[in-house]
């Protein structure tokens, strides 16, 4: 995992440097005292839902395939506002359900943004410390947010930063975790506003994902053809990293939709 991050997660190092303390931390104690509760933060492109998968291919046989990893979309599993306390119920069984079945479950939420307010601390009781909650020591799982949210924050602040010279292997944690904090648990439209789990601080790790430059971007293209078997020609990298918008305006200096289009964009030059 650690020699995969290195070389294919492009232009974050404090991700690489987060993800793998936490889950080497985690795995290595036979008796963790609480599930590991990890928040991906960062706009789009960036690479939250490919670190998210990549971690459940090296921990789950079968990846995101595998009956022990869990994948929540507010957009999909709890599309209306109105339906919100039968969401909390079955929510809550299905967490129970499958840790009864296996402890050592992963469970992935994804686009934590767009999650109804009130929904998610329904499962509180199984991110704390507690031995054994409904009958099922469950303190052997993983839970995964995912969010946009604090995306712009993280962007306005790796800008500053880059305009004060700080290389982004200089940026740390203590730099942008106030701002995340601010735009993330105090914004009414999040998932986490008011949350008992931030109230409770059982999130173990906050991990911010930084905008991509022109040359992770071009990294990325290149990684991509590889991917789909096509030949790597330096006239293609570039045009297809010059086709994707970036900011501030001035500068451009980052990807507007980090590399997220990359493989879309490469077949318009095929």
């Amino acid at each position: 995992l650690e020699c995969d991050l290195a070389t294919n997660l492009v232009g974050q190092p404090l991700v690489r440097q987060q993800v793998m303390k936490a889950v080497k931390e985690f795995l290595e104690n036979r008796n963790p005292v609480k599930p590991l509760v990890m928040s991906f933060h960062g706009s789009t492109g960036t690479g939250k839902t490919y670190v998210s998968s990549m971690l459940v291919r090296y921990l789950f046989q079968g990846g995101l395939q595998s009956p022990y990893v869990h994948q929540f979309s507010p957009i999909v599993h709890f599309p209306h506002a109105e339906r919100i306390e039968q969401y909390k119920e079955s929510l809550k069984r299905w967490i129970q359900g499958n840790l009864t079945n296996c402890g050592r479950s992963a469970f992935l939420f994804e686009e934590m943004d767009k999650m109804h307010p009130g929904l998610i601390d329904v499962i509180i009781p199984f991110l704390g410390p507690s031995w054994v909650v409904y009958g099922t020591n469950y303190r052997k799982a993983i839970f995964i947010f995912i969010s946009n949210a604090g995306g712009e924050q993280i962007n306005e602040m790796t800008l500053d930063l880059w305009r004060a010279h700080k290389d982004r292997e200089e940026i740390s944690l203590q730099d942008l975790e106030p701002a995340i904090s601010k735009a993330v648990f105090e914004n009414p439209q999040s998932g986490f506003w008011k949350s008992g789990i931030i109230n409770d601080h059982l999130i173990d790790f906050v991990v911010p994902f930084l905008p991509l430059k022109r040359h992770h971007v071009k990294q990325c293209v290149v990684s991509e053809l590889v991917q789909q078997g096509l030949e790597v020609r330096p006239g293609v990298v570039q045009e297809v990293a010059d086709s994707i918008p970036y900011f501030p305006e001035e500068e451009k200096i980052f990807s507007s939709t980090g590399c997220k289009t990359v493989a879309s964009r490469i077949s318009f030059f095929f």
